[in-house]
This record gives structure tokens, sequence and C-alpha cells, in this order.
């Protein structure tokens, strides 16, 4: 089925029978409808729960074509495949997606739906996030294949509320753990209260919890949920970071998932990714081949090493992304593939049907749907040009200078990304030029900003 069709009206009314009973009692009084933006967040807007029965269900619900073409703070501009000016800030239509419907325990009265961006002929708008990875989804379908995703966020955990950490400018917070509680079952009573309500409340909206333990920096804590089918994956990871931010507020504290928010370890999102044939065959493991690896699966990591420099852009997508990923870090700043090795940008890991990749570049900022697309591409690059695997790096990849080098900053992904030829015949021109417009927005906002360094340095002395 084509990404097309899997977004076809035509089915609506039919999986939303348990909303309507639960509408009908006066339990359900409102559908939050929201589409995933280029930076992975949920926006969109609160319905009345009869008003989306009856008519968005069928019908979609309008929202303006600037969701897509922005930057952090909502700003857009020209540059942007989707341009929201010249289009008059115009409306596209979101069709919900009812696989994706659940009722966060946090919100009570309230289901919350992902949907689909169109433009009003009904077609699907192809910059948008989730259809970016359902294209590279379909290149796998017609070979027969799917892909399965986990993705494991890695957050900081405060204990001040986001409106004091505003108004301090991010300075002086406490954070929930007083030091390294990386594996820990002591030293967690600061950031206990807020990560369990998170855990349980997760759970009871529907995603299955996998594990979850304190990490390495001060307030660091990282919780994993079982993978699944890449969309659904994805679709679980941007309503884990959104609903996590409204119970830490709920709990008066505050968290975050940006990549580097000061000295000491990131915050990651290691993206986990495996392949099956149409009947749930797993086809990476080969007992009998090289390495213990398929063909397919040495070609697919092979992909990975190739493409990696061009479509860094698409898992580390801002300016703080490549703090996280600087030399002497725990994170990869180079381009090396090992068994079971965590110093490497891609680590294969497991055994027979659990064997797969395990892409470490991702920070806790990565659009998981671009991240996903990124790695898919990558892959099928290596496997139609039947790219050779050289041997796994043997110790630390770290602190191996022979390594080849990852994107030091936004600004050489961008180049590398915008001369892509790689990256336009897998994703196509216009979604090219509309994620470059969106990295070169970050760096415009970056470099006209007057840092906290620039004052500690210049004020006085310059």
């Amino acid at each position: 089925m084509t990404a097309a069709e899997e977004t076809a009206p035509h089915d609506r009314h039919a999986p939303y029978g348990e909303l309507r009973a639960r509408a009908a009692s006066g339990e359900i009084e409102e559908v939050v409808v929201a589409v995933p933006d280029l930076q992975g967040r949920l926006q969109g807007s609160r319905l009345a729960a009869p008003y989306f029965l009856q008519e968005t269900v069928t019908e979609g619900f309008g929202a303006c074509v600037y969701l897509l073409a922005t930057d952090v703070e909502m700003d857009t501009g020209p540059g942007y495949a989707v341009d929201a000016w010249e289009s008059g800030f115009g409306d596209f239509v979101l069709r919900p997606d009812p696989g994706t419907l659940r009722c966060p325990p946090w919100d009570p009265g309230t289901a919350q739906v992902l949907a689909d961006a169109h433009w009003p002929d009904g077609s699907p708008v192809g910059m948008a996030p989730r259809q970016v990875l359902r294209g590279q989804l379909d290149r796998l379908a017609a070979r027969g294949l799917r892909a399965y995703a986990g993705t494991e966020l890695e957050f900081l955990v405060f204990l001040d509320t986001y409106r004091e950490a505003w108004e301090r400018r991010y300075h002086g917070l406490t954070p929930a753990t007083r030091h390294n509680v990386d594996y820990a079952l002591q030293g967690l009573e600061g950031v206990e209260p807020v990560v369990r309500r998170i855990r349980r409340e997760m759970v009871r909206a529907g995603l299955a919890l996998e594990t979850a333990r304190g990490e390495c920096h001060p307030g660091q804590y990282e919780i994993v949920f079982r993978y699944a089918e890449a969309l659904a994956a994805c679709d679980d990871h941007v309503f884990f970071k959104n609903g996590a931010k409204q119970i830490a507020a709920a709990e008066g504290a505050a968290l975050t998932f940006m990549p580097q928010f000061g000295a000491g370890e990131g915050n990651s999102c290691h993206l986990h990714l495996s392949l099956r044939g149409e009947d749930g065959s797993p086809v990476f493991a080969d007992p009998d081949a090289e390495l213990g690896m398929s063909a397919l699966m040495r070609h697919f990591v092979a992909g990975q090493l190739a493409c990696l420099p061009e479509f860094a852009l698409l898992m580390a997508p801002n300016v703080n992304s490549y703090k996280r990923l600087r030399a002497g870090g725990f994170a990869p700043s180079g381009i090396a593939w090992g068994w079971d090795n965590r110093t490497c940008a891609v680590r294969v890991v497991g055994a027979g049907a659990g064997l797969r990749i395990e892409h470490r570049v991702p920070g806790g900022d990565a659009n998981p749907y671009l991240a996903v697309a990124a790695a898919v591409a990558a892959g099928l690059y290596g496997v139609e040009h039947r790219l050779p695997l050289p041997a796994p790096h043997p110790g630390n990849a770290l602190a191996d200078a022979t390594v080849p080098r990852l994107p030091g900053t936004l600004g050489e992904a961008l180049h590398r990304w915008e001369r892509s030829d790689r990256a336009v015949r897998a994703f196509g021109a216009d979604v090219v030029a509309h994620y470059a417009q969106a990295a070169r927005a970050e760096l415009a906002a970056f470099e006209t900003a007057v840092t906290d360094w620039e004052r500690m340095r210049g004020f006085e002395r310059l």
C-alpha cells in the first residue's frame, strides 16, 4: 500500500467506535489533532469531540501551512519549499491517522491523534516529516521489506518549573540528581517522583515500556519503549516527548531533551533499526554468512557509513547538536561501525531475530521521522550499490584519528546536504531544499545572537 493510500479518508469512521462511545458518555470531551513539525514537535488544535467525530474524521481539519515551514521560534520566511507568505498563509488539510489515537492520562477528558498534512487537492505534503519517512518505507516495501525501529531518549530533569527556568534564563537550575547515577539504584530520590509518573502514565496511554534508568549527567535519565514498526515507533517517540514535558510541568519540574545543556554528557537519542520481510521474518541475520550478517545487512550498514556525512543534517539538525558530537565526548565524532562498540557511530548489536544496528549519532533534539528516514535511505543506497562493508573497528573509535569525521558544525552538515546528489535521489529536490532552509534559519538565528560567553569574554576586557 502506498503512503497516499494509507492516509486516504475512505474508511475513517470505522476505527473510532470506542471514541464515539466514550464521547457519548461524556468521558472524552475534546480531541487534540496534531501534526509533527520540522523539529518533531506536535502542533495542532483542540477540537470538541462531537465536531471531530461528525466532520474531521471524514473532511479533515484546516491548519496553516506555515506549521511545516518554521524554526523553533515559529518564524517563517522565504526559502522553504512551502512558502507561507506566497500562499497568503493559507491552509492545508490535516487528516487524522486513527492508528495513532491515544488518551493521555495526564490530560483527563482528552484524546489525541496525529494527522497527516494534505494539499486541498488531496495530495500529501511531501515535506512533512511523517511523509518523508513514508517515502523511504515505500521504497523498502517495493523490495518486500519493512523497517522496525526503537529510540532511546535521554533527558535532564530539574527541580525548577519551566517558568522559573525561563526567568533565570536557564541559569542556576537544580538538577534532580546530584552526581552520576548511571545504572544506580540509589541517589534517585529527587528524580524518581517525576520519572515514575512519566513511566506509569505512558504505559497507561498504551506505550510498551522496556527499560528505565538513571544516566551519567546530574539530573539525567533514560526511558526506553519497545520497538515497533518504524512509523509507529516515531509516533510513540513524539507522543512521549510531548507528554513527558507536560507531566514534568504538572509536577513542578522541568526537563530538557536538548543535546548539550552544559558541560558533561549530552542527551542522546540512540536509534535502533532492523529490517524484516513481508511475512515478518528477520532478514539481517545469517549464521552461515560472513560476520553472521546477511549480505543485505552488510550492504545496509555500509550505506550508513557512505551517506552519513551527507545525511547528518537529518540526524543532527541544530547548532547545539554538534556540541554533543564534539571530539573528546562520548557521542561519536567519527564515522565507523563496530560489534557492540559504543565508541562507533554505528553499533551492530544483538543476534538472530534481534540483530540490528544502533545509530548513535542522533541527539535528543532529533526529529525521529527524519532520523529514521535518513538511516533507511542510507541503507538502501548501500543495498542498491552493493557496497562492501569494511572490517569492524576493533577499539576506541573516539580516539582514533584515522576514522573519517562527521560534519563538525551545522554549517558543514548543511553544505554537504544541499550539495548531495544522493539526498536528491533519495528524498527529492523539494525535501532537500526545504530542510536546507530550516538549517539556514537555525544558523541565521544563532549568528545574530549575543551569547553569555561573549559577554563574559568581552564586556570588561575588550
